[in-house]
């Protein structure tokens, strides 16, 4: 299912999948003096990507005349408190010890990153490091190196399992790990894209930074998440054609990065190019006896400035 844009209206109405609709119904039908709203949870997602063609899990160069992009996503298991059975690019919440300063970084400073976020030190810092480790935690897919300009290329050895494990069960920190190893955070191998917030009809809400990066060459992004009852490497217009026919489920943020994610030719361009990047939070609308997720971005699908939406 495609959006639906309103003409002359600085939004554009998603089609709100089933699985939601009964909550955001029940949200509607409450007198507003007895809403509940849940604060959102600061979390952080990324969008692995590589060339069409590209050689292996690691892209490449991609074969001659080949364009656009793949993307790894999750396809989320139905028995998940959010955003159960439909697809998604790894991450997950903030944790804690994301906050930690003393994490080995390589790129962007955090000073850098709130600038271009647009929030605290404490608050960027927080958000490149839980991009990080959900991305290792969920696929393993490691965003570091032994040196600022080398990315770790072989994690086959199963201590890499053990190092992951560990990191869900908060034996150790990401900090920890890297210091241990002697690695350092790769911050410069991604780059913002969007910033979403979940509704306020949802008992569970997050206020989610969407990151992308491209696929390290040699890393092999696996299943092994006990969220995902599958995973894939597709292109934007096969997942695209899924939603179409009902195969494949997507939140507005998802389908909106994938529909920019179309018009990705050049991959290393489009890292490279800064995008508008505005806090999005769609609401749940009735039109012509549908709910829909009423969301403010413009004809590309970013966010409006304060003001517009």
């Amino acid at each position: 299912m495609s959006a639906s844009a309103v003409p002359d209206q600085p939004y554009r109405d998603f089609p709100m999948p089933q699985i939601v609709a009964a909550q955001a119904r029940s949200w509607l039908d409450t007198a507003e003096v007895d809403r509940v709203v849940a604060p959102p949870r600061p979390s952080a997602t990324v969008m692995l990507l590589r060339e069409v063609g590209g050689s292996g899990e690691g892209g490449g160069a991609g074969h001659a005349g080949s364009t656009g992009v793949e993307v790894f996503v999750l396809h989320r298991a139905s028995t998940m408190p959010f955003a159960p059975g439909m697809v998604a690019f790894p991450g997950g919440g903030v944790d804690v010890r994301d906050a930690d300063p003393g994490v080995p970084w390589a790129g962007p400073s955090p000073a850098d990153w709130a600038a271009r976020l647009g929030v605290a030190e404490d608050s960027a810092r927080e958000l490149v490091i839980a991009a990080a480790r959900e991305v290792f935690e969920e696929c393993g897919v490691l965003l570091a190196g032994p040196t600022p300009d080398q990315v770790v290329a072989d994690l086959t050895d199963p201590s890499w399992d053990a190092e992951r494990a560990s990191l869900l069960d908060r034996t150790q920190s990401f900090g920890e790990l890297l210091t241990r190893l002697g690695l350092v955070l790769r911050t410069d191998l991604m780059a913002v894209r969007a910033h979403w917030i979940t509704p306020v009809c949802e008992p569970r809400r997050y206020d989610t930074w969407f990151f992308a990066a491209r696929m390290p060459r040699g890393q092999v992004a696996d299943d092994l998440s006990t969220e995902a009852v599958k995973v894939a490497w597709t292109t934007p217009e096969r997942l695209l054609a899924a939603q179409a026919d009902g195969d494949a489920v997507m939140l507005p943020p998802t389908q909106t990065m994938i529909e920019q994610l179309g018009r990705v030719e050049q991959l290393d361009g489009w890292l490279a190019r800064d995008v508008p990047v505005h806090s999005v939070m769609p609401w749940p609308v009735e039109r012509d006896g549908t709910l829909w997720m009423r969301s403010p971005v413009d004809v590309d699908g970013h966010g409006l400035p304060a003001g517009q939406g």
